[in-house]
């Protein structure tokens, strides 16, 4: 294959994993990217000796920042590592249940039986059937570009999708977790893990589900210089591997000619290619720099995620009761997901994710102290103002964390930073700030995601959390992988 120029538009992390696996390849490759950092979504926030991750917190499949790191012959796998962790998350409820959710499936079922009566066998079955399902599915609709799903499923051992038989795709997450647990609490847990694609588990189809397998089965993991630490492994094997990034570079429009884009104008000037990769939110390019593209119905019309409103905070204490991942649940589930995707509000008694990257990197905050990220599902942007909306919400979280914390948290915040949906689409062009692009509120979501190549204009491509197969870190690294495979068809 001969060496070919590639403009990549967006150093979000799928963005840069394309740009590797292209490097390594041989080609010429160009990033361009409007701030003036790497990383999108995985940014860091440093304030009078704190550290904050300012966006994705969770690591799973490790293995897949391992394989880029590992491409090429520049070695640099050393700079990264991480530690399995003993405890996933810990979970706390109004009633006063406190659930640590250990790694171990065994121990992890042992500890839901003990807080909560719930048979240890119901939490086994669930997880091997969630394992089940995701190895049944990761090649098909995961690995592989969703026009392909029918030449991989020839190829499969008949044995392995058996376990798609027994699920109905028309059952949302929480009628499934009905009937196989009987605790509300086992319940809410894991309807929990719609959140991860910024869904609903009032709507998302059951086949979902899956998506506790990574955690509970495979493991959760963290860097051990925290999460950014992945931005700067995978820009270091970029810069090692050739690429050429181009930082305050935004690209405001693209030539086009005969079904082909040509090149791209930028603020810095205009850049030629035979190649063009976007990691922009689809939403967005197709509103700005591709605003001649014909779009597609998904983004025309989009069924949006949910977007976050984060407080981070510098506490002047310990709090010895909380873990690196907590989640302090919503007395009423139904309701904050309503408000999620039906009334568009904020919810009084949202659920809070508590994230502590201090409990595992000492050096995230000063001794005796902790960084607190604090974020809650809200809905996208729209016409509202968060100026208002986020001292509403300060005040929701501080009461939720005094009735189920016991403890008033104001008296030790040094200081806060706060980002809201539209402070996260000016910087990282997620539209209307939702997180993941469109919500997977529809058994047809899947199959209505944007693909990794135009139809149309066969030198364009796409990666990113908006595309396929979806958003999170893994899944940002897929669609990279994705993306590799079909320009090696060209």
């Amino acid at each position: 294959m001969r060496q070919k120029k590639c403009i990549i538009i967006g150093a979000g992390i799928g963005g840069m994993a394309a740009a590797v696996r292209l490097a390594t390849k041989g080609h010429h490759v160009v990033v361009l990217e409007k701030n003036y950092r790497p990383g999108g979504k995985i940014g860091e926030i440093k304030r009078d000796g704190f550290r904050f991750d300012t966006g994705p917190s969770l690591f799973t499949l490790p293995y897949l920042v391992d394989e880029l790191l590992n491409l090429g012959n520049t070695h640099d796998a050393s700079y990264f590592s991480y530690q399995k962790l003993k405890t996933v998350c810990r979970y706390f409820y109004e009633d006063g249940t406190q659930i640590n959710a250990y790694e171990n499936p065994l121990e992890f079922a042992e500890e839901i039986a003990l807080r909560t009566g719930e048979p240890k066998d119901a939490v086994l079955n669930y997880l091997s059937i969630a394992q089940q399902r995701y190895e049944a599915t990761s090649d098909l609709f995961i690995f592989n570009p969703l026009n392909k799903a029918l030449k991989v499923y020839k190829d499969l051992d008949p044995e392995k999708l058996k376990p798609l038989l027994k699920v109905n795709p028309l059952q949302t997450m929480h009628s499934e977790n009905k009937k196989h647990f009987r605790s509300p609490q086992v319940i809410q847990l894991f309807d929990r893990y719609a959140t991860y694609n910024g869904s609903s588990p009032f709507m998302a189809s059951s086949m979902l589900n899956m998506i506790s397998h990574l955690e509970h089965n495979s493991g959760a993991f963290f860097p051990d210089k925290g999460m950014h630490s992945i931005v700067e492994a995978v820009y270091k094997k970029a810069i090692n591997s050739g690429v050429n990034f181009l930082f305050n570079t935004e690209v405001k429009d693209l030539k086009i000619k005969n079904n082909q884009i040509l090149s791209v104008h930028t603020n810095q000037g205009d850049f030629d290619a035979d190649l063009f990769i976007s990691d922009v939110d689809v939403n967005t390019f197709y509103r700005k720099p591709a605003a001649r593209l014909k779009a597609p119905k998904s983004v025309k019309n989009p069924s949006l995620s949910s977007s976050a409103l984060i407080f981070y905070w510098g506490m002047d204490r310990t709090f010895p009761d909380l873990d690196l991942h907590n989640i302090l649940f919503s007395g009423n589930y139904r309701e904050e997901f309503n408000a999620l995707f039906k009334t568009r509000e904020l919810y009084h008694d949202p659920t809070v994710y508590l994230f502590i990257s201090s409990k595992i990197v000492k050096s995230d905050a000063p001794e005796g102290k902790e960084n607190w990220f604090v974020m809650i599902n809200v809905p996208p942007s729209g016409d509202r103002d968060w100026m208002e909306l986020k001292e509403i919400a300060r005040k929701y979280i501080i009461e939720k964390i005094k009735r189920v914390l016991k403890t008033d948290p104001t008296p030790y915040i040094l200081f806060e930073e706060v980002a809201t949906p539209h402070s996260i689409q000016e910087f990282t062009g997620s539209f209307k700030g939702a997180l993941y692009g469109n919500n997977s509120n529809s058994i047809w979501s899947a199959f209505l995601r944007h693909k990794n190549q135009s139809s149309r204009y066969k030198n364009l491509f796409f990666t990113g959390g908006s595309v396929h197969p979806g958003g999170g870190i893994p899944l940002c690294l897929a669609s990279a992988s994705i993306v590799e495979k079909e320009i090696e068809k060209i």
